[in-house]
């Protein structure tokens, strides 16, 4: 795509520079995440009457919460595409979108066993423009329809939107599990502002908000049998996600094809909230590293049989407010400093017979982990939820073997990615979610906090580098156990205010990855996430800008190796 200067010779001839990049560039267009399967568009455009558009969906009752919410929301995404309403050209052609769905349109719930796949095709039938989507359900329908607006642009030469006039695309993703994590409690998020994040997921396909919600700073989530956890362990009254709060995050979170899932790390990262129970370690601790890995240290001591009740009530909550198909509990970074530094947890361990060395630290663990996970079970009240760990000390050799199985337990790589843990978690049966944080910790890059220089993972990690992080290049020939990949915001350096500029457009070069696992590398895809920084920016967030707006509207003239 080429700038020229407008005038009356060429105006009826030239095109905006959106229409160009859909119709001009690749084969594509500026579609983000690139589809899987066949994509055709033919290099027409029809002017949509932003007035005449409906949504139909045969076998479901239009009343439908989750239907309706989708449908506003698409229609509101329409309407940011125009940046004047009132210099807007109305007229053109009405839209009519016709959904089929396999489970009738009846929105279900996202599982590890849902099929996102669907087909979309574009035409004229009947002086109107026609886009029937089919799906296996609500959550392949949802994706459709969110390439169905990459597909529709804003015109600001005639002022009016315009859509590709033929189309056939069929799709699917490659990995089950895209997700992004956020630390809630480090510093507080408002409700808005993870709302906020979710519609930049559902716009790029990702499935899996990670909320992990608690830890030793902060305990903002209200447990309606333990109150004191949150009067106590919350930044202050208005800084609590109360059971309301949760609800509309997770449904929220649904209408926008993504599931919410809760994260209560332990039995490390605990402290705040805890006060007066005796149920915990080395809370603020001092001096704190010889306790913990930053302040304030804090963990739950396995011998308070009371405690464990607490843990049942907190549990209880979770699955009552999130439905999840998949629960994480933590298991990260446990100190046995911290543990050794507790005389009744020493006295406890040498009254059972056991010493006092890292395997009978270890063994107190396994011990924690097989009754927190009974209280899940008890939790979740049906068929056993498949838990998410940390890698830690428990997951490598050789302990892993000793407490923990793999039809169980899923774990998630937080280590450099060529770390060889992750091989020899792989070749026992685990399947992992990648986090590697050499390439996935957006919160990695920037000063350090509880020392000088620069925070411990930096340095910033670009784009580029999320874009080419290939999961088989972790996994090797152990892929079929790979569910997929998160991105991580812990948030000791970041709060609301500086969220969207660390997510995105980063978190979109992981939505590829994960969505489309693309051969090539970044290279190719430059140009489109360009043009979809701007689409980001439109539904507003905040996205870091990455170029010049020069490059934007001058194609393959910034980079050196174009």
């Amino acid at each position: 795509c080429v700038q020229v200067e407008l005038s009356e010779q060429n105006f009826a001839k030239a095109i905006s520079l959106p229409v160009c990049r859909l119709l001009c560039g690749s084969s594509i267009g500026t579609l983000w995440p690139k589809p899987t399967g066949p994509v055709r568009l033919e290099p027409f455009m029809r002017h949509v009457d932003l007035k005449s558009i409906d949504i139909e969906v045969p076998g479901t009752d239009k009343k439908n919460s989750v239907w309706q919410a989708a449908e506003q929301r698409w229609m509101d995404q329409l309407h940011g595409k125009i940046p004047n309403i009132k210099n807007y050209k109305s007229g053109g052609f009405p839209l009519h979108i016709s959904i089929s769905t396999v489970d009738d349109g009846v929105p279900g719930r996202l599982t590890l066993d849902t099929d996102e796949s669907y087909t979309l095709n574009i035409g004229l039938e009947n002086d109107r423009v026609l886009a029937t989507v089919s799906a296996g359900n609500f959550f392949g329908a949802r994706h459709a329809l969110e390439t169905l607006n990459q597909l529709i642009v804003y015109d600001d030469i005639r002022r009016e939107l315009q859509v590709t006039a033929n189309a056939s695309i069929t799709d699917a993703p490659v990995y089950k599990w895209r997700g992004l994590l956020l630390d809630t409690s480090r510093n507080f998020y408002s409700v808005k502002s993870i709302n906020r994040t979710l519609d930049g997921m559902a716009m790029v396909k990702l499935n899996t908000f990670h909320w992990h919600i608690t830890d030793s700073h902060s305990f903002p989530f209200e447990v309606s049998k333990r109150p004191e956890l949150h009067k106590l362990g919350a930044y202050s009254p208005s800084k609590v996600y109360t059971q309301l709060d949760v609800a509309e995050i997770v449904e929220y979170g649904r209408v926008r094809g993504i599931r919410v899932m809760p994260e209560f790390d332990s039995p490390a990262h605990v402290g705040e909230g805890w006060q007066h129970k005796n149920m915990t370690a080395c809370f603020n601790a001092q001096p704190w590293n010889a306790y913990c890995v930053e302040p304030p240290c804090g963990q739950l001591d396995p011998t308070v049989n009371d405690m464990y009740n607490v843990l049942e009530d907190i549990f209880t909550d979770m699955f009552k407010l999130f439905h999840p198909d998949v629960f994480h509990m933590g298991g990260d970074e446990v100190s046995v400093a911290c543990w050794n530094s507790s005389a009744p947890i020493r006295n406890w361990m040498l009254q059972q017979g056991w010493s006092l060395n890292e395997a009978d630290f270890m063994r107190l663990w396994g011990y924690y982990q097989e009754k927190a996970l009974k209280c899940v079970d008890v939790a979740a009240g049906v068929a056993q939820t498949p838990i998410v760990l940390w890698t830690s000390t428990l997951t490598g050799e050789p302990y892993i073997d000793q407490y923990l199985n793999p039809q169980r337990y899923i774990i998630q790589i937080w280590t450099k990615g060529m770390d060889k843990v992750v091989k020899k978690i792989l070749k026992r049966g685990y399947r992992i979610i990648v986090s590697n944080y050499d390439a996935l910790y957006f919160d990695c890059g920037g000063p350090g906090w509880v020392s000088d220089g620069n925070n411990w993972c930096s340095p910033y990690i670009g784009w580029q580098k999320v874009y080419d992080n290939a999961l088989e290049k972790i996994a090797g020939d152990y892929m079929h156990h790979v569910l997929g990949a998160e991105a991580a915001i812990w948030s000791e350096q970041i709060d609301e205010y500086t969220l969207d500029s660390r997510f995105w457009p980063r978190a979109s070069a992981l939505a590829e990855r994960l969505w489309s696992n693309p051969s090539e590398s970044w290279r190719q895809a430059e140009a489109r996430l360009l043009l979809h920084r701007e689409r980001l920016v439109e539904n507003g967030l905040g996205a870091e800008s990455m170029q010049p707006q020069w490059c934007l509207q001058n194609e393959n003239e910034c980079p050196v190796d174009a």
